[in-house]
This record gives structure tokens, C-alpha cells and sequence, in this order.
């Protein structure tokens, strides 16, 4: 048996390629899998070929970095980077066929000259902004950056390949903002498609869109939260028959008897009842715990859930469990799947009135990542 780790974030590789292979029998259609901030915090190479495994027909990210490391380890499938600015590498990601996303006309420009200078056609996907106000042309320009996409397509330096946006209200499924981006999107994939773009495929539905919007799938969706089993919508993943791929946990690293009256932490915003017994758990705010945690954040130690004593500090935080057997060494899960009683992301982030999706991404730090489970593991 593998020895565990001071501190460590486990990731259930299995999970992941069947929470993509619910996904994808959910929508029947092609699905991007989203492996952006190393994999939502779960492990960018590993959690992509977990996702590959479990029937994705592509690969979502942010930054060039990101795209270039998965082709460095040797992964194939189409991966869409989608976030640049001015003066990137384009050349690098021509050479090894990463798709770009264009949300001016000024970015789709760069990517002619990196075309034209490599001789390579570059694929492009462009991005018209609905209603999020992020990236994305907005419908006034969505013209002009069609036309020129048009023209460069005509010219051989592009191959339009996608038409996609991004919904801001998708986890409030009936919000209205939702009927109000669907038009703007059909609007603009409509004139797009009057200009040429025929064969451009068509997305728009993030996690919680793939979950409760079908009339938002169109060509393809673009889970990116779900596939590591997390609800979109903050409730129970096993109702879409996903479940929890990362488990985070450390050992105790000291306990002591105090009496009653003592204060806990920083500050002291935490005093025992009574006498009893403390248990320090070496991981801080410098491993992604929030220090919002203290006096309020959920852990299960001993087969109980107790709630983390006084602040979080930068390297250690404590429990107070009373007169409980537990002993340096013994596990303390922060968050699971939550089918061994541990909390899980969602209930910390429903405590810190913050999202599942900050919790696993921040997460890192002095903790070793594990990864279990055969879902992609080359050879």
C-alpha cells in the first residue's frame, strides 16, 4: 500500500473519464472538455487524457502555455486556446495545430502574419460577446471581424472552425439574461453563416448549461467544472451521475491536552469549553485553505465532522476534538466526494460563501498531488 503523504490532493483519474462519458451520453454531440488552471486544480496532462479516455472529442484551455504543455506530453486530440494578448507566439501554436480563439479584429490579424510567416493555415474560432462582457467582439464589431475572417479564409491563412460564447447566468437557469444570449448567438452565428462560415461549428453551453439548458448545446457543449464532478448548480453530483474526483487531506502532526479556557490560533478567536484535546494539521492559507476557514470550515477527523478551531494560519491550522482517540498521523479530509462522511467542496464553499470551482483550483501549495485510478494513464 502506497504511504500517504504529510499533506495531499488525490484525483480519481476514473472519475473524471466517467464523469465526461455522463456528459457526453447526457448531450449526444461532440464535447470540449475544459482542462484550463491545470485542470481545474486536478492536474493539466492527467486530468486531459482522463477526459480523452472518457470519450471528449476535445480540449478546451486558456492560455497558449497551457496548449503547448499538452502537446508536449504527447497529446493529439483538438485543443482551443482562447485567451491572448497582443504579441503572442501564434507561430509556436501553428506548429503543432492548436486551434486560436479571435475576439478583434486585431488579434486576427496577428494570427494571419504568424500564418503567413510559417506557412501554415491557421484554425480559428471566433468569439462574439452576448452578453458577459469578458472577452468576446461585441454585435457591433462582430461584423467587420466576420468579413475579415471571411477574407482570410478566402485567402488560405485561416479556417474559421468554431462560433462560440459564453453564458453569465447559466447556473440560474431561468434567469432571463439566458433567452437574451441565446438571441445575440444566433444573431451573430446566423450572419456569420450568411457570410460563408458554414462548416464553423457552433458552442455555447458551459457546465451548468450541458446540465439544465439543452437548448443551448447546439454543435457541441463545453463542460468544464462538471467533468471533475462537480454540480454547476451547487447541488448533488450523483443526480447527473457524476461524483468528486479530488480528495484533500493531510495528517496530524501533534496533538496536546489544554485546559479549559485556552485560547486557539491567531488571536484567540476560538476558547475551549472544557478540558480537552487540540490537534494541529499542518496545512495553511499558503496551500490554498482559506484563512475564511477558521471558526467555520467543515473537516472529518476521528469519523466526525468538526469545524476547524480558530484561525487559519499561513502553515497549520487545529481542531479541537475533545477527548476523541486521535493521535499524530491520523487522517483529516478537508473535502471529498463525501461518501465516507467527509465534506465536500460544495459544503465548504456553501460555509464561505464563495464557489467549488475557486476552492479546487487554489488548492496546491505543500500538498502532493496524487493521482489514482488507470483513465488515460499512458502505457
Amino acid at each position: 500500500m502506497r504511504e500517504q503523504n504529510r499533506a495531499e490532493v488525490v484525483v480519481d483519474l476514473d472519475a473524471i473519464a466517467a464523469n465526461t462519458a455522463a456528459l457526453r451520453e447526457r448531450v449526444g454531440r461532440p464535447l470540449m472538455a475544459v482542462v484550463k488552471a491545470d485542470g481545474y486544480g486536478h492536474g493539466l496532462v492527467p486530468a486531459a487524457r482522463a477526459a480523452l479516455a472518457g470519450g471528449a472529442d476535445a480540449l478546451g484551455v486558456t492560455v497558449l502555455e497551457e496548449a503547448l504543455a499538452l502537446r508536449a506530453a504527447g497529446v493529439t486530440a483538438p485543443v482551443l486556446s482562447w485567451q491572448h494578448a497582443p504579441g503572442e507566439d501564434y507561430a509556436a501554436a501553428l506548429a503543432v495545430d492548436v486551434e486560436l480563439s479571435v475576439n478583434a479584429g486585431w488579434a486576427l490579424a496577428e494570427v494571419v502574419d504568424a500564418a503567413r510567416a510559417t506557412g501554415r493555415t491557421a484554425r480559428v474560432q471566433l468569439f462574439v460577446d452576448t452578453g458577459l462582457s469578458r472577452e468576446g467582439a461585441t454585435p457591433a464589431d462582430w461584423p467587420a471581424l466576420v468579413a475579415a475572417a471571411v477574407r482570410a479564409q478566402e485567402d488560405g491563412d485561416v479556417v474559421v472552425t468554431g462560433l462560440w460564447s459564453h453564458l453569465a447566468y447559466a447556473d440560474a437557469p431561468t434567469h432571463p439574461t439566458i433567452a437574451a444570449q441565446v438571441a445575440v448567438f444566433e444573431e451573430a452565428t446566423a450572419l456569420a453563416r450568411e457570410a460563408g462560415l458554414t462548416e464553423a461549428r457552433r458552442h455555447l453551453a458551459n457546465s451548468a448549461a450541458t446540465i439544465a439548458l439543452p437548448h443551448t448545446w447546439y454543435d457541441m457543449v463545453r463542460p468544464g467544472v462538471a467533468v471533475y464532478g462537480l454540480d454547476p448548480l451547487g447541488g448533488d453530483p450523483a443526480q447527473y451521475g457524476l461524483r468528486p474526483a479530488m480528495t484533500v487531506r493531510a495528517r496530524v502532526a501533534l496533538t496536546k491536552r489544554v485546559p479549559a479556557g485556552t485560547g486557539v490560533s491567531y488571536g484567540h478567536t476560538h476558547h475551549t469549553a472544557a478540558e480537552t484535546t487540540l490537534a494541529l494539521v499542518p496545512v495553511g492559507y499558503a496551500d490554498g485553505v482559506p484563512r475564511a476557514g477558521g471558526n467555520r470550515a467543515p473537516v472529518l477527523a476521528g469519523g466526525v465532522q468538526r469545524t476547524i478551531a480558530g484561525r487559519v494560519c499561513m502553515d497549520q491550522f487545529v481542531l479541537e476534538v475533545g477527548d476523541d482517540e486521535i493521535a499524530p498521523g491520523d487522517e483529516v479530509v478537508l473535502w471529498g466526494p463525501g461518501d465516507a462522511g467527509e465534506p465536500t467542496a460544495q459544503d465548504w464553499a456553501d460555509v464561505l460563501d464563495t464557489i467549488h470551482y475557486e476552492l479546487v483550483t487554489r488548492v496546491g501549495g505543500r500538498f502532493t498531488r496524487v493521482h489514482t485510478g488507470s483513465a488515460g494513464v499512458p502505457a
